[in-house]
């Protein structure tokens, strides 16, 4: 009888220990930029995410690593994306940092999260390897609804495959809704998988990873529509409203001056009337594509409050890199934006006002290409409300956030093999408002590089680039270079960054054209 009463009591125990863990979602969307929510200075309505801004914290120094794959492995492992294997994209190049794949050497949030008795899922796009043998039900996904590596928003897009608990499915497949909308979508069967941890009693983890606004951007007309005509006044206008919105914010120190418009980028008074046509029909799509995600977000909150799960939730929403610039000044507009398989881009024109107030875009180590919104919302787990955090963060600390309040433990090894130690920190001090002990930060991609340790910022473009010295609290929008007046603090940040490459597996660096194995059907640009 003894033996009986203390299993029921450990049973209940476990059970209330369950109850008072919270669910956790992590929301990344695709190539938005800083300034691309009305919460971060746009004119671009985004009520849902304002709501949760207003209920919760907003970060100011948040980073990811300039690209997609690159910010979903670091994201999901707590690692730097070359200590992952994805250093790059998803061609294996012939080097450890570069094998294009999550290697055995790391482990998901989902592989953490699971035996301290959480239920996990992942909707949205993957893109760490699938074309390579790597897979959400592979590493650690109880449920997912997930596309290799995205690309696609309405179900006739010659991209658009689908992967449904680790099944293909057709787009057409009577467990999916009809004409659906891939931001709607991944809503949809987020919420359908949090039923399921419901029914099995266990608290959650969703990774929801939004296509949106990735190119190329389509949007149902009537979204298009609400934009049409707002983006005649041009770019420049455009980025003027936004840096003085940013510093009634506070988002932004009013001494930061703006970056210089790039060279490649016209004054809009110089360009044709069609084009400024064209172009005010380009930013009206890319924020359509922003509005309708947004409206995703509401309907999950919506679906938490129904179920009852809303105030034990902490959500963390982010992007994966800046403003896209790729397709030039012109952009890109071929096809109808609200059919599959048109081509849109914004281009560097608009990247520019999507990044307000930095420099440079996605692929970048400059601000520009790595700084991201980070909202953090959390009813009973993070008292302030509409408040601003300046702690400097990154992606790897995403992971160790969710092992802080989760309870659960970081492996030494998995699956027989040892893991990477985890280079993040949690960010439940900041969300106190507590600072945040680390020593550096780090980036490469494509050659770009950077190190910030406190204050202080040295990046460079390219790897034969100058390295460039900044100090971004009084100078964020990196216009001051500092390195010639300060040689030495250059040079041993330098040496810094040098020994970071060399233990994370930045170097060696991979021979371009030497990929051992390209990643099969077509190539995605991202």
């Amino acid at each position: 009888m003894k033996r009986f009463l203390s299993f029921l009591l450990l049973a209940l125990c476990s059970i209330s220990a369950a109850a008072d863990k919270p669910n956790i979602i992590v929301i990344l969307v695709d190539d938005m930029g800083f300034a691309d929510l009305g919460c971060y200075g746009s004119e671009i309505p985004t009520p849902n995410l304002d709501a949760l801004a207003a209920g919760g914290l907003r970060f100011t120094q948040f980073y990811n690593t300039a690209r997609c794959c690159p910010t979903r492995a670091s994201l999901l492992t707590g690692l730097y994306p070359h200590q992952t294997g994805v250093g790059h994209m998803t061609e294996d190049k012939g080097a450890p940092g570069y094998a294009g794949r999550l290697n055995d050497s790391c482990v998901t949030i989902a592989e953490v999260l699971k035996p301290a008795g959480y239920f996990t899922a992942m909707t949205g796009k993957w893109h760490v390897g699938q074309n390579l043998g790597v897979t959400p039900w592979g590493r650690g996904f109880d449920r997912s609804l997930n596309a290799a590596a995205g690309g696609f928003y309405f179900p006739a897009s010659d991209k658009a495959k689908l992967f449904l608990n680790g099944e293909e499915i057709k787009n057409d497949d009577p467990r999916l809704p009809q004409n659906w909308y891939s931001t709607d979508l991944w809503t949809t069967f987020g919420l359908k998988f949090i039923d399921d941890a419901l029914t099995e009693k266990k608290p959650f983890y969703l990774h929801l990873c939004h296509n949106a606004p990735h190119f190329p951007l389509q949007a149902p007309a009537e979204e298009i529509a609400k934009f049409r005509g707002q983006y005649k006044i041009g770019w420049g206008a455009i980025r003027d409203r936004r840096y003085a919105k940013q510093q009634e914010l506070g988002i932004i120190d009013a001494t930061w001056a703006k970056s210089p418009r790039p060279k490649a980028v016209q004054p809009w008074a110089e360009v044709p009337a069609a084009e400024q046509d064209r172009f005010d029909h380009l930013m009206a799509t890319y924020a359509a594509t922003v509005h309708r995600m947004d409206k995703a977000i509401g309907d999950l909150v919506s679906g938490l409050k129904q179920r009852g799960v809303f105030d034990n939730t902490l959500i963390l929403f982010m992007s994966d890199n800046g403003g896209n610039a790729e397709a030039g000044p012109s952009g890109r507009t071929q096809g109808d934006p609200t059919k599959a398989n048109s081509d849109w881009f914004c281009g560097e024109s608009w990247a520019f006002a999507e990044n307000t107030p930095f420099r440079l875009f996605k692929h970048y180590n400059h601000e520009g290409g790595i700084t991201t919104p980070l909202i953090a919302h959390w009813p009973t787990g993070i008292t302030a409300k509409n408040e601003l955090r300046s702690h400097p963060g990154h992606l790897i600390d995403i992971m160790a956030t969710c092992i802080d309040v989760s309870g659960a433990t970081y492996p030494q090894q998995y699956n027989t093999k040892p893991i990477t130690p985890l280079e993040g920190k949690s960010l439940v001090p900041a969300f106190k408002n507590d600072p945040i002990s680390r020593d550096a930060l780090f980036w490469e991609h494509e050659g770009n590089a950077a190190i910030r340790v406190g204050d202080l910022k040295l990046v460079r473009q390219g790897r034969t680039g100058t390295w460039e010295l900044y100090n971004l609290k009084s100078d964020r929008t990196e216009l001051h270079n500092l390195a010639n007046a300060q040689p030495e603090k250059a040079q041993e940040l330098a040496n810094k960054w040098e020994a970071w490459a060399e233990r994370a597996h930045v170097k060696p660096y991979p021979i371009e054209g030497k990929a051992k194995k390209k990643s099969k059907g077509k190539k995605n640009a991202e």
